[in-house]
């Protein structure tokens, strides 16, 4: 292995176990802390996305994520904590991770939110002990010049994913990859 591979394994290392550490709860108030950012999340995503309020009433569950934080340079991760929102009330916690190696650079954090438009499909993602985004996800990425609209693709699909409040200097921003898991914060 030459210099620059082990010391871009290195820093990709470092840089995914610094971000989980960002993350974890211990001595915090972690339940009210995630609580308090969902709000506000879900306040900041309905002000400036008003399409995603009929979408949150479509829905038969929401994980909001409120911050994930992504970086890599070879060799990347992420980490964010979140709620399941169910009828408008919190019914677990979720810790969402990724980790990548290849082609990367930078650092971006994002907000987003899953909602489940079926019944399997929140059943599905309660059911599992480590849940990732896939095929069955529909993206809407959001900025500040769109909205989005519930059409007969975010109808159908079993899973929406939308995808606001980018920051960053990183490419290729999806939620591919991204493990969720339940945590007790």
């Amino acid at each position: 292995m030459t210099l620059i591979k082990k010391r871009s394994f290195v820093l990709g290392l470092a840089s995914a176990a610094i971000l989980a550490g960002c993350g974890n709860g211990i001595g915090s108030n972690g339940a009210a802390r995630i609580d308090g950012r969902v709000d506000a999340t879900l306040a900041y995503m309905y002000e400036q996305h008003p399409g995603t309020k009929q979408l949150a009433l479509n829905s038969k569950g929401m994980l909001v994520m409120p911050l994930v934080t992504k970086g890599g340079l070879g060799l990347g991760g992420g980490y964010g904590r979140g709620a399941l929102m169910i009828n408008n009330r919190t019914v677990d916690y979720y810790a969402a991770a990724h980790a990548s190696a290849g082609l990367q650079i930078g650092v971006a954090q994002y907000s987003h939110v899953l909602f489940f438009m079926t019944e399997d499909a929140l059943r599905e993602f309660r059911a599992s002990s480590g849940w990732a985004a896939g095929a069955n996800v529909e993206y809407a990425l959001l900025d500040s010049s769109d909205d989005l609209r519930a059409d007969t693709t975010t109808t159908f699909s079993p899973v929406v994913a939308v995808v606001f409040a980018q920051a960053g200097l990183r490419a290729g921003l999806t939620l591919e990859g991204i493990k969720y898991t339940r945590i007790i914060p």
